[in-house]
């Protein structure tokens, strides 16, 4: 609420209703790089390292327009967010995807990706805390992802659009927390996530500022720069000392145990994710992701999102959120055994 009644005064002030800067107000820009060396122990430079953007699927859809062309490829996980395969398609690239699963902690193997592959890479994409899978990643992947980077002169694009929405003790790392990530990287964050406003479209990159003047070339010809007044009142959001993000994280923790608690009874396996308010869950052994899903629909009423939306490693998996009141998700339980759905 906090935030809302910001964004109330600043949109009273006649001075923000003209276009704003491309890159986001000097202002914005510089508090996003005390809350990154605060959070994260990384120091950026508002000038050339940081740039606001009109939520982060903006800029992860575009990038791609930067670096990629015919004959390129980009890595993208399977399963992922669809954006970082349709962008690729979309800028004439194409995507090279790579399993992720439990078997190997849903973290991509480099190692197992083809050298004439890698030769050809502009841009590898990553995602942790992960959409859809809530898995996690620690420093250490983020090393080796860095070195194959460097070693095959490819751009990471890091999507952390989940970096606040973590549990059990769990605290998110920065990939620019790697020396020499910085060369070599973006990351993209969104305050939809982090402070509830999604629909505000709000969120930023920081990085390699080669790579963030490429992507304002493109930019500065598809859109206008965002509302003065939102980054306004994402500047109070992440001056916040309030602990909002700790109180809305022991919301989020209570919802997932409920539902996992729920799900097992229903005979599922999952295990509480340590990132994001999603569950990837196991469709029953008769299913696929899309004939679940349509039977939650037509059974109980309940909407999932059938893991296939991701990519072919999610055809066996569907993804719940824990978005919705502790109410509604016992009810979800409670219409799931009425119908003796069992995983």
């Amino acid at each position: 609420m906090f935030v809302v009644n910001a964004m109330k005064e600043f949109v009273e002030d006649p001075r923000n209703h003209r276009y704003p800067p491309y890159e986001g107000t000097y202002s914005f820009r510089k508090t996003i790089s005390e809350w990154f060396l605060k959070r994260f122990n990384v120091s950026l430079d508002p000038d050339k390292e940081v740039m606001a953007l009109i939520g982060s699927k903006e800029g992860i859809a575009h990038i791609p327009f930067s670096f990629v062309d015919e004959g390129d490829y980009t890595l993208v996980p399977n399963p992922s967010y669809p954006v970082y395969n349709v962008a690729t398609i979309l800028a004439g690239g194409t995507p090279y995807f790579m399993p992720i699963n439990e078997e190997n902690n849903f973290l991509p193997e480099f190692e197992k990706i083809p050298v004439e592959i890698l030769e050809k890479t502009k841009i590898l994409f990553l995602n942790y805390p992960n959409n859809p899978t809530g898995a996690v990643a620690n420093l250490e992947f983020f090393e080796k992802a860095v070195y194959y980077a460097k070693k095959y002169d490819f751009l990471i694009c890091h999507d952390m659009a989940y970096s606040e929405m973590t549990y059990d003790n769990y605290v998110s790392p920065s990939l620019l927390q790697i020396d020499g990530a910085k060369e070599v990287s973006v990351e993209f964050h969104s305050l939809s996530k982090m402070f509830n406003m999604t629909g505000w479209r709000v969120g930023f990159v920081v990085g390699s500022s080669e790579a963030i003047k490429a992507l304002g070339i493109i930019k500065t010809n598809v859109d206008s720069g965002l509302f003065v007044a939102i980054q306004q009142a994402s500047e109070v959001a992440l001056r916040d000392d309030s602990n909002f993000i700790a109180k809305m994280n022991n919301i989020y923790v209570r919802r997932r145990d409920l539902l996992v608690n729920g799900l097992k009874s229903l005979g599922s396996d999952i295990k509480p994710p340590k990132g994001s308010f999603y569950l990837w869950v196991k469709t029953p052994k008769d299913f696929d992701a899309s004939s679940f899903t349509e039977r939650l629909i037509l059974e109980t009423n309940i909407v999932v999102t059938p893991g296939s939306g991701y990519g072919s490693e999610g055809n066996k998996y569907v993804r719940f959120a824990i978005t919705v009141s502790e109410d509604r998700i016992k009810e979800a339980i409670e219409r799931m055994k009425s119908k003796s759905i069992q995983f």
